[in-house]
């Protein structure tokens, strides 16, 4: 195990510090540049298009779900451990100042992701049955054509199908195990039994009982979150400007925190905000595309607007109420990191100290715990479905109960690993994915620009 955890360490290395930077950050604004920054111009547009017809019932659509639902559904993918132990992480390896590379991560990520959905849309497939195939596997197809296409989508095909279906949702049933355990006492493994078991109920329901289940959860679980978030931040407001100041300072001068030289230290904090980013919002790994393929919408720059609303909630309101809370209570005025790393606290228990500041030390912990559960459960039924589709596209329908028992087992082996170990792997295969998307596009970026540069009236 140490020595299989040393080898996936090393390769995250170079792929998190270098090659992950140049793409997410070079994809995000070239997709911000040709269509004129569309995460500026459009963000009216699309909150407009997510909150002007806000509802929790959003009915059956055939093979394909609502709008709303589709982006429920993206948000219930890209809201789960990585907005509190996630950060967490990047804030303990990389200090507060990691979250600066977050913010920067998601700004030019919500072009990124815009060209997904459009693509995503442009690109499905509607089956006669009604149900819709949709994601980066055929988008992928579209840029290259033949054998070489072929291998990218299969190659991604196989990545998700791991990262997400198996790898990942063992990071969250890890996370729901540890957070309960300590909060309750309540041994890890038992809540992976009862995780795996509602989860199977909700797989074997389908994509219209996935649907029904994010379009509810997903915004009782953000304003349950906010309202404990900003509760600990009115209560500790005077730490608020040390708060921000330390962000924005640590950004760039981040060894005055962590430690080491200058350059070693501002790589830590970029890497860790790349690499902690992409796990969070996954503007650019090609996952939430799947659900934003199903939209049923009049155009593709409808759901595209709408999906950079999905990085926007994730980042800018959920990932930034985590790192206010923690950084905040932990390392501003009297905080127990303030001097640097103290015994004790890790990734996972982080959020859990934090807010126990102003909660006390168990309802801090029972809150979190209750929050994890809902963000790393929702995550888990939507990572499901997109592994799901990939499956369809490598070995057909009929392959899709043998692979929904096979996640179930994972994630109730998740509760039961390392914790360092399944970290690594998700990241390894998140990682991967980022490649084969990448490369699809900026090879169709001309229709892309294309869509996001028309007038509106035209769009209508």
């Amino acid at each position: 195990m140490d020595a299989l955890l040393q080898l996936v360490q090393t390769i995250n290395m170079y792929l998190s510090d270098y090659i992950l930077i140049v793409l997410l950050v070079g994809t995000g604004l070239y997709f911000s540049i040709r269509t004129k920054f569309v995460q500026v111009r459009c963000f009216k547009e699309g909150w407009r298009r997510v909150f002007g017809n806000f509802s929790l019932r959003g009915g059956k659509h055939g093979g394909g779900m609502s709008s709303f639902q589709a982006l429920a559904t993206a948000v219930a993918a890209q809201v789960g451990t990585g907005n509190i132990v996630g950060a967490c992480g990047a804030i303990l390896i990389g200090g507060p100042g990691a979250i600066f590379w977050m913010w920067i991560i998601a700004f030019f990520g919500m072009a990124t992701i815009y060209a997904e959905a459009v693509l995503a849309q442009k690109t499905r497939i509607v089956q006669p049955d009604g149900t819709v195939l949709g994601g980066p596997v055929y988008y992928i197809k579209t840029a290259f054509k033949g054998g070489f296409g072929k291998f990218l989508a299969g190659f991604f095909a196989v990545a998700i199908i791991l990262a997400l279906g198996f790898m990942g949702s063992m990071v969250q049933s890890n996370s729901i195990g540890e957070s309960c355990q300590n909060a309750f006492g309540v041994p890890s493994w038992v809540m992976g039994l009862i995780v795996a078991i509602v989860a199977g109920i909700i797989f074997i329901g389908g994509v219209q009982r996935l649907a029904s289940v994010t379009e509810k959860l997903v915004p009782v679980m953000a304003i349950l979150y906010v309202v404990g978030g900003l509760i600990v931040i009115l209560a500790r407001i005077r730490y608020v400007p040390e708060t921000f100041g330390m962000i924005f300072r640590y950004a760039f001068v981040p060894n005055a925190i962590i430690g080491g030289s200058v350059g070693y230290a501002i790589k830590t904090a970029i890497s860790q905000g790349v690499k902690r980013g992409l796990f969070s919002n996954e503007a650019g790994m090609g996952s939430t595309p799947h659900a934003h393929a199903m939209a049923e919408v009049k155009d593709p720059h409808e759901q595209g607007t709408v999906a950079m609303i999905g990085v926007f909630i994730d980042t800018f309101i959920v990932l930034t109420m985590t790192a206010l809370v923690v950084i905040s209570t932990l390392y501003a005025g009297d905080g127990i990191l303030a001097s640097g790393a103290a015994e004790g606290v890790a990734k996972t228990n982080m959020a859990q100290l934090a807010f126990g500041v102003v909660f006390g030390e168990k309802l801090g912990g029972a809150f979190v715990a209750v929050c994890l559960l809902f963000f790393a459960f929702s995550t888990i039924i939507s990572w499901n479905l997109f592994g799901r589709i990939n499956v369809r596209y490598l070995f057909g329908k009929k392959a899709n109960l043998a692979y929904s028992i096979i996640a179930i087992a994972f994630i109730f082996l998740g509760s039961c690993l390392s914790n360092d170990l399944v970290w690594e792997l998700t990241d390894l295969f998140n990682q991967l994915m980022v490649l084969p998307n990448v490369l699809a596009l900026i090879a169709l970026g001309g229709l892309v620009v294309a869509t996001a540069r028309r007038d509106k009236d035209e769009r209508l």
